[in-house]
C-alpha cells in the first residue's frame, strides 16, 4: 500500500498579484509527484481551498488536476477543514464531490445522541478511513466529545483517522497560544493518523494511537511560514514507512538585522551589503528588522531603495517585517498579559495622548481608538457586497470621528 498525506493546501492564501498563483502551482506539482510515485490514493486533511468558494481561475486547475487523478484511478480522500466552509455550511466541496472528483470521508449518523462515524473503504488496498471535519476556533470538538468510538475501535484491518486539528500532546512550544484538543479525544487502534490544521511538519508513534502525522502546508501562507519553513510538502507512505516530500516554487533568502543603536541610513546600508555578493533569481527574499533605533523613525528607513536593490539581484518579491523597530522616542511595552484582548487595551492606554485634539480626554480617546479597531477588523458578511462592505466600514468610522468622510 502506498498513499500521499496531503494537508493545508489553502489554495488562494495569497493575496498579493505575485504570490496568488503560488499556492496553485504547489498543488499542481503535488498531484504530479504523486501520480509519478504511483500511489494508491491521496488524503488531504482539510483546508484544500483558503476560502469555501475559491477564485474560479484556481478552481478551474484544481477540477482539472482532480479529473487527471480520477482518470488514473487514484481516489482522493477528504475531510473539511476550517476554512473549506463558510458560517452558513456553504462550501464548494460539495460541489466538487457531487461530480465524483474525491469522497468525504466525514459521514456518519447521529443515534441516540452519539455521533456514528461510518468507514470508507479503499477499493485498490481495503484500506478503511474515516474521520472528522475540522471547524473555525476548534469547535469541531463538540463532535468529538459525542463520538462513539467504540465501533471504530473494533474495527478491524489498515485504518485510517483523517483530522483537522491541533493536539495538546503534539503542539510545539511556539504554538502554546493556539486552541487544540487533548489527544485522549481521537480514537484509538488506528493505524495512521492523518492531521491538518497545524503547519507544522512532524510525525510521532504515540502507544495505542499508531502513527500520528501532521506533513505541513503546501506552500507556506505567511511571512513567518516562509521564515520558518522556507518550503512546503507533503507525506508519501509506503508500508507504514513516511517519506517527506518537499514541494519547492521559490528559494528563499532571510535577512534578520538587528537595528539597536543604528540609524536608518545604516540599516539600509547593512541591508545592501548583506546581498552585495549573492544573484537571488527566482527567490522571495524576506527582511525581518528588530530593535531600537539610535535616531530617527522607522518610517525613515529607505525601503524603495532597498528592494530596488534586491529586484536588481532578480529577486522574485521582496517582503519586509519591521514592526519590531522602535525609536527611542517609544519606551519599550511590558505587559503580563495573557490574551489578545488584554495586551491590546495595555498597548492603547500605553500610548493615549501623543496626539493632542481638543476636547478630547483620555477616557474619550481610547474608547475612540477601540471602536475603531473593533470596526476596522469587521469581516465581509456572506451576501454582502464589496461596493456595500465598504460603504458599511466607512459610515460607522464617519460616525466615531462624528465627521463625514
Amino acid at each position: 500500500m502506498k498513499f500521499a498525506h496531503m494537508a493545508d493546501c489553502h489554495i488562494g492564501s495569497w493575496r498579493d498579484p505575485k504570490l496568488k498563483d503560488t499556492s496553485t502551482l504547489a498543488f499542481v506539482k503535488g498531484v504530479d509527484k504523486c501520480i509519478k510515485e504511483k500511489v494508491d490514493f491521496i488524503i488531504i486533511a482539510g483546508d484544500l481551498f483558503n476560502t469555501s468558494f475559491p477564485r474560479l481561475d484556481n478552481l478551474k486547475v484544481v477540477v482539472s488536476k482532480f479529473k487527471q487523478l480520477k482518470d488514473l484511478d487514484i481516489t482522493v480522500y477528504i475531510v473539511p477543514g476550517s476554512h473549506d466552509y463558510s458560517p452558513s455550511g456553504k462550501t464548494i466541496l460539495d460541489v466538487l464531490e457531487e461530480a465524483g472528483l474525491f469522497v468525504n470521508v466525514f459521514k456518519g449518523t447521529v443515534e441516540n445522541g452519539k455521533l456514528k462515524l461510518k468507514f470508507t473503504i479503499d477499493k485498490k488496498t481495503g484500506a478503511k478511513i474515516t474521520g472528522m471535519l475540522g471547524k473555525k476556533g476548534t469547535l469541531e470538538r463538540a463532535y468529538y466529545e459525542k463520538l462513539d468510538v467504540e465501533n471504530l475501535e473494533k474495527e478491524d484491518g489498515y485504518k485510517i483517522f483523517v483530522f483537522h486539528s491541533g493536539i495538546d500532546e503534539l503542539k510545539p512550544k511556539e504554538m502554546e497560544n493556539i486552541i487544540t484538543q487533548p489527544l485522549s479525544l481521537l480514537p484509538k487502534g488506528f493505524d495512521y493518523y492523518a492531521g491538518g490544521h497545524v503547519h507544522i511538519v512532524d510525525d510521532k508513534q504515540i502507544e495505542g494511537y499508531g502513527k500520528i502525522a501532521y506533513p505541513g502546508p503546501l506552500f507556506p501562507n505567511s511571512f513567518a511560514e516562509l521564515e520558518k519553513l522556507e518550503r512546503g510538502g507533503f507525506y508519501i507512505v509506503e508500508d507504514s514507512n513516511l517519506m517527506w516530500e518537499p514541494i519547492q516554487i521559490y528559494n528563499i533568502e532571510k535577512m534578520h538585522i538587528d537595528c539597536n543603536n543604528l540609524s536608518p541610513d545604516e540599516i539600509r546600508d547593512r541591508i545592501i551589503d548583506k546581498i552585495k555578493n549573492k544573484e537571488l533569481n527566482n527567490t522571495i527574499a524576506l527582511i525581518r528588522l528588530f530593535g531600537t533605533l539610535a535616531s530617527g523613525k522607522p518610517s525613515d528607513i529607505d525601503f524603495r531603495e532597498i528592494f530596488s536593490r534586491i529586484y536588481e539581484k532578480s529577486a522574485y518579491f521582496v517582503m519586509k517585517s519591521s514592526h519590531a523597530v522602535v525609536s527611542k522616542e517609544f519606551e519599550e511595552v511590558r505587559t503580563d498579559a495573557r490574551n489578545v484582548e488584554d495586551i491590546e487595551s495595555f498597548l492603547v492606554k500605553e500610548h493615549l495622548g501623543q496626539i493632542k485634539i481638543n476636547g478630547l480626554t483620555l477616557e474619550k480617546e481610547e474608547a475612540m481608538i477601540k471602536d475603531l479597531m473593533r470596526t476596522l477588523s469587521a469581516e465581509k458578511q456572506e451576501g454582502e457586497t464589496v461596493p456595500d462592505f465598504e460603504k458599511r466600514v466607512k459610515s460607522d468610522i464617519s460616525e466615531i470621528l462624528e465627521m463625514e468622510l
